[in-house]
Parts: structure tokens; sequence; C-alpha cells
């Protein structure tokens, strides 16, 4: 919402392309997305998922943006013992005037998704491997 949304919010606003495949969800925070909301997303079919949040030392609500990349880095950690690429998911931080640095990490995460392939729920790789 302070931060990242507003970089977001700046490459519309300059017309700066990013891909037409990234879904922007306004949080008031950073801090407010928790590990489960990451998880619903993948298991709701994304391929990946990335949390923007202020930078380090900036979060309007003072530790927001730590407290997110606790939860990234929870979810990579669960990916990791699920058998999945933890870099499906990802932290990013920028400023609110940042909005080609947005634009760039859109560009750079899903170009990463794309070398991992679909989301391994989405094949049938985890039901498999479950029996």
């Amino acid at each position: 919402h302070y931060c990242a949304y507003t970089a977001a919010d700046m490459a519309g606003s300059k017309r700066i392309p990013y891909p037409t495949n990234v879904k922007i969800i306004r949080v008031p925070c950073s801090g407010k997305v928790d590990a489960i909301h990451l998880m619903k997303a993948l298991e709701k079919g994304a391929d990946g998922v990335y949390v923007a949040g202020c930078l380090a030392g900036d979060c309007h609500f003072k530790n927001g943006n730590i407290r997110a990349e606790a939860q990234v880095n929870r979810v990579k950690k669960l990916l990791t013992e699920l058998g999945w690429e933890p870099e499906r998911v990802a932290m990013y931080n920028m400023s609110a005037g940042m909005g080609e640095a947005f634009a760039q990490v859109a560009k750079e995460f899903t170009e990463t998704i794309k070398k991992l392939g679909p989301n391994p729920g989405r094949t049938g790789a985890v039901d498999k491997a479950a029996s």
C-alpha cells in the first residue's frame, strides 16, 4: 500500500511494461501476508508468488517487511521439504518511487518461473509423489 503498491502504480502511470500475467493483490502492508496466503496461491495454481514490500528500515508499520520476508522464507523451506523449487516464492523490497524496479522485478521473476515450468501441483506431480 505504501511502497511497493505505489511503485507498481508508478510503473502503470509511466506505461512501463511488465508481464500481464503478474496479478497485484493490494494489502495495507507486506507484513499482512502470511505463509498460508502464499501456499493458497500455489494451491490454487499460481506458478510462483512474490511479495513486494518496503525497503529495509523504511516500513510504515515499523517491521512489516521483515515479517513478510520471514513468511516467504518459511514457505521456501516448506516447498523444499515438499520437493518443489523454493524459487517459486520470493520477496523484493522497493520504495514508492521505484516504478522501473517494480517492472524489472516482475519481468525477472516471470522469467525465473518460466524456466521452472508449471506449478507441480497443476501437473499432477504432487499426486503421483504422494501415491
